[in-house]
């Protein structure tokens, strides 16, 4: 960045981005669509078809919307199923050495996940990389829908840490909704191949995709407001 330009902050992703857990998000989900007596779904089928909010993408196999009780079953089931595969997920490769270095070259970065906030924060802990954000914050409420409100109450608290605003910003993530979510507030997306979708998926809509985290990061070392 040129001097004096003003230094890009980083809004990473947790599930599918930063935590190498698609696999597990699979089991979990296939746990849950044995509830309704759905076959399971490959990684490729489920890359082809996520989308939020979760009832929406449940829609797509189930052929209808699932009722209030099938959603809370199988919102139960996922979360119980998934806590326990999660236990065996490793950080996607090289994002260690991602965020120490942008830490190390004086830049923010900060941490928003749907994961529900109590659980995020010791996992974050647990991988030993917390110190390298100045907020950790995960979903609070009910789960399975988008992330655009949590991502503006996410700046409102940002607002107070060194002037960080969303037009300085770089949301990466692997989602569409974390695309939606960064422009809700006004902020700039770069979406990871590595996670929920397809890089088909994502060329439909024309998204700014990269099949590396670290080239995402070296895409956003370049915006300045």
């Amino acid at each position: 960045m040129t001097s004096g330009a003003t230094r890009t902050h980083l809004v990473w992703d947790w599930n599918g981005t930063l935590l190498d857990d698609t696999h597990a998000v699979i089991q979990a989900t296939n746990a849950a669509f044995a509830e309704v007596e759905l076959a399971p779904i490959t990684l490729e089928q489920y890359r082809e078809m996520y989308t939020i909010p979760i009832p929406r993408f449940y829609e797509r196999f189930l052929g209808r919307l699932p009722t209030e009780a099938e959603w809370e079953r199988m919102d139960g089931i996922f979360h119980r199923y998934y806590a326990e595969q999660r236990v065996g997920c490793g950080l996607t490769a090289g994002v260690e050495e991602l965020l120490h270095q942008w830490q190390r070259a004086g830049r923010s970065q900060s941490l928003l996940s749907m994961y529900g906030h109590e659980q995020l924060v010791p996992v974050v802990r647990g991988y030993g990389i917390e110190p390298r954000f100045v907020r950790v914050e995960g979903r609070t409420g009910p789960s399975g829908g988008s992330k655009a409100l949590h991502m503006e109450r996410h700046f409102e608290a940002l607002a107070g840490v060194g002037g960080i605003a969303p037009e300085n910003s770089v949301v990466i993530g692997d989602a569409l909704d974390d695309a939606v979510a960064a422009a809700h507030v006004g902020a700039r997306a770069v979406l990871y191949t590595g996670g929920s979708h397809s890089r088909s998926s994502l060329e439909a809509v024309l998204m700014q995709h990269l099949d590396s985290l670290g080239e995402a990061v070296a895409l956003a070392e370049t915006f300045s407001a």
